[in-house]
C-alpha cells in the first residue's frame, strides 16, 4: 500500500510519519529529498545556479533557502522555474526509495505539497491529511523555530487551503488538543483499517 501523507506547516505531520514508521512502514520524505538535492554538491545545484544566479547560492555552495523563499513568494515565475528543476529530481528519488521497500511493506510518502502538485493522487492508494487550525500551526512553528509569525503566515498562504486538503483526503486526523499517545492511537486505527482484508 502506498499512502500519501500531507498537511500544512505545523500540523504535526512529521509526528504522524514517525508513528507510521514505528508501526513498520517505509517512509519516503520528499522534504528531506528536496533538501538533499539542493545541498552543497547536490544534483540540483548546477541547474539552480544557472537559473537563479550566484545570489541564490549560500556561502557553503548549497541553495540559499531564505533568499529563495523570499523570491518565490514574490515571483510566481521564479516559483515555477524552481519547481521545474526540483520536482523531477525529487520524484525520481521518491520512486527509487519506494522501490527499496520490502515486499508487502506499506510505503508512506510524506509530501507537504501533495494536493498542490496534483500528480500524487494517481500514484498513491490513500491520502491521509493531518489538519490543524491556522492559529495552532502558527503557534507550533514559532515555538519550534526562529521564524517570525509573518514568515509562517506567508508559508501558510502559499500552501493549499485546509478545505482543499480535506477534500482530497481519504482520512483526516484533526490534530488539535491531542496528546502524543492519542495521536498515535489515531494512526494505529488507520493502520489496522487500511491493512485489513479490504485494503481499498
Amino acid at each position: 500500500m502506498r499512502i500519501g501523507l500531507t498537511g500544512g506547516i505545523g500540523s504535526g505531520k512529521s509526528t504522524v510519519a514517525a508513528t507510521w514508521v514505528a508501526l513498520g512502514a517505509t517512509l519516503v520524505d520528499s522534504d528531506a529529498i528536496a533538501r538533499a538535492v539542493a545541498q552543497p554538491g547536490g544534483a540540483a545545484m548546477p541547474a539552480l545556479e544557472a537559473a537563479f544566479g550566484p545570489t541564490a547560492i549560500a556561502a557553503d555552495g548549497g541553495l540559499d533557502r531564505a533568499a529563495m523563499r523570499a523570491l518565490v513568494f514574490s515571483d510566481a515565475k521564479a516559483k515555477q522555474r524552481l519547481e521545474g528543476i526540483l520536482h523531477p529530481l525529487i520524484g525520481a528519488e521518491c520512486e527509487r526509495q519506494a522501490a527499496a521497500a520490502a515486499p508487502g511493506q506499506p510505503i508512506v510518502f510524506d509530501v507537504p505539497l501533495l494536493v498542490e502538485s496534483k500528480r500524487w493522487r494517481a500514484i498513491v492508494d490513500r491520502v491521509l491529511v493531518v489538519d490543524a487550525t491556522e492559529q495552532t500551526q502558527l503557534a507550533r512553528v514559532v515555538a519550534r523555530s526562529a521564524w517570525s509569525p509573518e514568515a509562517v503566515r506567508a508559508v501558510i498562504a502559499q500552501q493549499a487551503t485546509r478545505s482543499a486538503r480535506r477534500a482530497a483526503a481519504d482520512a483526516v486526523i484533526f490534530n488539535e488538543g491531542l496528546s502524543l499517545p492519542a495521536l498515535a492511537d489515531e494512526v494505529r486505527g488507520l493502520w489496522d483499517r487500511w491493512r485489513g482484508p479490504d485494503t481499498r
